[in-house]
Order: structure tokens, then sequence, then C-alpha cells
């Protein structure tokens, strides 16, 4: 075999495959699918936002989630930055999504981390932009969480970082016990 003709045979291979997922990604401003989300969170960093929301007690606005990459536990609530989009839509997608509200937040993060999974690839490296953020709009009473068992998408005040939060926002637990915008 030529050394040309490998380099050639790689490169169709690769042409099949970027055309393979582009047929399978219709628009990637719109997301890209569980399937191709995994397959590209395995290779390169994704970008996320995390929304800081305080109340007047100082108080942090947390979501209950249980899915197989982070178990149960209470998290803030966030989102991955889709292609071209700003982080601020992002944040606003996430309020309305997640809790049903709208919010104002600051232009610049707080913070921003790099979280890394080290037992899986998928789904394994974020850097997370932590953004402070405040309630224009009340989050929907519906979604409340009023029992001890919480259920998949409900929210509730916590006064301090609750002992079952999500390990992957243990970094952010300084702005949850601290003040609005300061770490503890």
């Amino acid at each position: 075999m030529r050394a040309g003709s490998e380099k050639l045979m790689i490169s169709k291979s690769l042409q099949l495959a970027f055309e393979i997922i582009t047929k399978e990604v219709s628009d990637a401003k719109k997301g890209l699918g569980k399937e191709v989300f995994h397959f590209v969170s395995s290779l390169t960093p994704i970008i996320n936002v995390d929304l800081l929301i305080k109340n007047t007690c100082n108080e942090t606005l947390l979501t209950w989630r249980a899915d197989e990459f982070y178990g149960p536990g209470w998290h803030l609530p966030g989102g991955v930055v889709r292609f071209k989009e700003d982080p601020s839509s992002r944040i606003l997608k996430v309020a309305s999504n997640e809790l049903g509200c709208s919010v104002k937040h600051g232009e610049a993060p707080l913070t921003v981390r790099s979280q890394i999974a080290t037992d899986r690839d998928v789904r394994g490296h974020f850097i997370s932009l932590l953004y402070k953020c405040s309630l224009e709009t009340p989050p929907l009473p519906t979604r409340e969480a009023l029992s001890a068992t919480p259920m998949n998408g409900q929210w509730m005040w916590h006064k301090k970082a609750p002992t079952n939060l999500v390990s992957v926002h243990e970094s952010f637990i300084v702005y949850m016990n601290g003040g609005n915008d300061e770490p503890y």
C-alpha cells in the first residue's frame, strides 16, 4: 500500500462519517441529538451555563435530577450552549425550560470551572460558566418539590448546599453557602 493511499482511505472514511453525522443533525443550533452529543462529548469539552439564583433570604434555587451520568441529587439549573448560541440565550432558555420562569443575569460569569468526570468519557468534561441570576417571574409552583422524595425536574430553595448535591456542582458550594455573589 502506498503511503498516500492510506491517507486517502482515512479521508474517505472521515468524509463518510461526516456525511452520516450531518444527515443525523438537521440543525446543530437546536441541539445534536442524544447519540451525536454523547459522541462529541467523548472527544472534546462541552461548554455549559449554570444558574446561581438566590432569593431575599439568601437561599439557592436547585432542581432535582436523576440520570445515568450524575445519579440522583440536587443541582443548579443549567444547560449546554448550542452551536452559535450566546450564553445569555441559553440562560434564558434554561430558566424557562427547567423552572418555567424568566431571569435576569450578570454580563459575565461569576466563575468558570473545568468539570472533569474521571470515571467516564461520555459527558466527561465540561467548561461550566456560573452566572448570578435573579428571578423576574417566580418558578412554576407546580414544579416545586413539596416532599422529601423529589421527582426529576422539581425545584426547591436551599439555605445551604444539601448533602445530596450532584458531585459535579460541589465546586460551587462556596457560592451556594456564601453571599449572593461572593464565595463563603
